[in-house]
């Protein structure tokens, strides 16, 4: 049998027209900043300043991005911030998903004692100088464990976490396992972890985030070049204007001719810092769907 198509009235039509107005509205908004961001960097500067480039590329080079690579900085900044990214989401999660899980039952007498003394530091810290001595004595400052060690959880994704667990997996599915000689640690690697791969993926892409974007922490832990992540290096090419390790753009022919492209730098900067994240995303997109509620509250 064929489907009848509902008529759709003249008031639902107008109020489709209207939405669906509104929302291409929003999306022009969102993704143009993007779209002026990507052809202002192959853009003459000149023409970027001046507000001749508004939808099309104009005096069309790709000088700043050629700059921009050949910057060893670059490839060590890329370097340290793929480390620092990769090994504290790994860490991050290694601490966070069991210590919501262990939070999560109620059996355990002490964790609401526990959880209070998390909650505590969201609210209360020593400030930045006496963690700076902390950090000092603890021998991690200009190292690339800072990056790491002092931020393995973060209490709000903890929450998170310890309600999904709470909420989502029900209390007869332990018993179940726990009644075929399951113990706390196989079901939580066994069952619990497997049915979160919304929550790993969410909070997974948080943490990496978080740690693509630090640039504060090497500001204040960090001193040694080698160290610097590449959002400190980037930092350093806008307000410096230089792209050359050795001081282009300090003076000179060198200085003017990347005077001349600045603009071209600078947005090519931009695209370079973010595009990982913008490819990365797409492939997580279908567990954020899955994921829109998560830690909430059901009733």
């Amino acid at each position: 049998m064929e489907k009848i198509s509902p008529r759709l009235g003249g008031g639902e039509i107008l109020f489709r027209m209207v939405l669906f107005t509104i929302c291409a509205l929003i999306f022009l908004m969102v993704a143009y900043p993007l779209y002026f961001i990507i052809i202002a960097s192959v853009s003459d500067s000149t023409l970027v300043s001046t507000g001749k480039v508004l939808l099309f590329p104009k005096g069309t080079s790709l000088f700043g991005y050629g700059e921009i690579f050949k910057d060893e900085r670059i490839w060590t900044g890329y370097r340290n911030t793929l480390f620092y990214t990769s090994v504290g989401t790994l860490v991050n999660l290694l601490f966070t998903l069991p210590a919501a899980y262990v939070l999560s039952r109620k059996e355990f007498k002490a964790r609401k004692y526990i959880m209070f003394a998390f909650v505590f530091t969201m609210f209360f810290n020593g400030g930045l100088i006496p963690t700076y001595l902390l950090m000092k004595d603890l021998h991690l400052t200009n190292t690339p464990w800072v990056f790491i060690v002092p931020f393995s959880v973060n209490v709000f994704y903890l929450i998170i976490a310890r309600t999904f667990f709470e909420s989502t997996l029900p209390p007869e599915l332990y018993e179940a396992a726990a009644i075929d000689g399951c113990s706390h640690f196989v079901y939580f690697v066994k069952v619990a972890l497997p049915l979160s791969k919304a929550l790993i993926s969410v909070i997974g892409l948080y943490y990496l985030v978080g740690h693509w974007n630090d640039f504060f922490t090497a500001l204040i832990y960090i001193r040694d070049n080698e160290l610097k992540p590449l959002q400190i290096i980037l930092r350093d090419i806008l307000l410096s204007n230089q792209v050359f390790a050795s001081g282009a753009g300090t003076g000179g022919d060198s200085g003017g001719y990347a005077q001349k492209y600045a603009d071209q730098i600078k947005y090519g900067v931009i695209i370079v810092s973010t595009l990982p994240i913008l490819v990365l995303y797409p492939f997580l997109q279908k567990y954020f769907e899955k994921g829109v509620m998560i830690g909430s509250i059901k009733g």
